[in-house]
């Protein structure tokens, strides 16, 4: 692995030390919003350097008291023990900073809007759609972040054939960003009376939320369209026209929100319209940069299956990195849900790892 550039590590620390000053010194409140969040998230990183940093020093320390011709042995073994632990210590330092240095998605600390739908498998495709939704919903309880429904359609059996949501909290993208794809699910449905396992599967999307300075929409290119809400079976859920149906003009793109509050509807609506608008831009983006990267893990291929929940022998396995797992419930919980994507953000990270190192 090729070294890491000191002039980086130095310009990262000089623009940490600078920014310090600066907010210390007081800066226009204009200003300081801007500069605190590049103080903080320069830190991680730059504690990192200083820990690398203090390390070397120690080794560097050491190896002039081994070389010492005047110095005590028993200071010298002392020295190469120090010595042994402080390698391992060093080169764990220095993969982290590598990490650290990372280029980083600069849609990872967004939110997300969150689409679950039924693919192959009628039923008990919407049932499993409706088991994925729950999981993710629990997970992101677990990590404090809040989930809102903006739209759904129940089957008869009370799954989902397609359930809209927003995640909001920090750091949301960054994580669930790895479910977009086909996941799929063999057990044996509720109404199989002979005791088969069936397969179906469910799609999973997932979009950064866009904000006002990510997206201009012109109203002009939005028409609105008020109409009943719907439950399962086509039944109205109220008498008012509540629901709202939003057409992007220029691209096409259509956007139902479907709660009670019309004045919250256009408002989920346009944050849906936004994210999808705002994730056509970046598959532009990353298209016009390699056509390669849609085969790395997080390319956002929604036609790829990329996991299969095997109930009968309770394991999940997901196929971008050959992973298996034995607690199929507690993944389903969304306790267990970290292992997977821990999983893929490190063999993601290789892989940006080893691009760095090739170049």
């Amino acid at each position: 692995m090729t070294s890491i550039p000191q002039e980086k590590l130095n310009r990262l620390l000089d623009r940490w030390n600078a920014i310090q000053d600066e907010l210390n010194h007081g800066v226009p409140q204009a200003v300081f919003a801007k500069l605190n969040k590049e103080f903080s998230d320069l830190t991680p990183v730059v504690g990192k350097i200083q820990s690398l940093r203090k390390a070397e020093a120690e080794i560097a320390d050491l190896d002039v008291m081994i070389a010492d011709p005047g110095a005590d042995k028993e200071m010298i073994d002392m020295a190469y023990a120090e010595r042994a632990t402080l390698v391992p210590a060093i080169e764990a330092l220095e993969h982290d900073v590598r990490i650290a240095l990372l280029p980083k998605d600069a849609a990872d600390e967004k939110s997300a809007i969150l689409e679950v739908r039924a693919g192959t498998g009628g039923d008990e495709a919407a049932l499993f759609a409706a088991d994925l939704f729950r999981m993710y919903q629990r997970y992101a309880d677990i990590h404090g972040w809040k989930t809102e429904i903006i739209s759904m359609s129940e089957s008869d059996l009370g799954g989902y054939k397609e359930i809209v949501a927003s995640v909001t909290g920090s750091g949301v993208f960054a994580r669930l960003k790895f479910e977009s794809g086909v996941h799929r699910v063999q057990r044996i449905p509720a109404t199989e009376s002979g005791g088969r396992i069936h397969t179906s599967a469910a799609t999973v999307a997932v979009l950064p939320e866009a904000e006002d300075v990510d997206i201009d929409i012109r109203p002009e290119d939005v028409r609105i369209d008020t109409m009943r809400a719907s439950g399962a079976g086509g039944q109205h859920v109220n008498k008012t026209d509540s629901a709202v149906r939003m057409l992007h003009i220029p691209t096409g793109i259509i956007v139902v929100s479907a709660e009670k509050s019309q004045h919250q509807n256009r408002r989920l609506a346009m944050a849906v319209l936004k994210s999808k608008l705002y994730e056509m831009q970046r598959d532009k983006l990353a298209n016009e940069r390699s056509d390669a990267r849609k085969a790395q893990v997080g390319s956002g291929d929604r036609s790829q299956r990329i996991r299969t929940y095997n109930f009968p022998q309770g394991r999940v396995t997901d196929h971008r990195i050959n992973l298996t797992l034995y607690n199929l419930d507690e993944v389903l919980t969304g306790n267990a849900l970290d292992q997977l994507i821990d999983a893929l953000i490190t063999d993601h990270q290789a892989g940006l790892l080893a691009e760095m190192t090739a170049a």
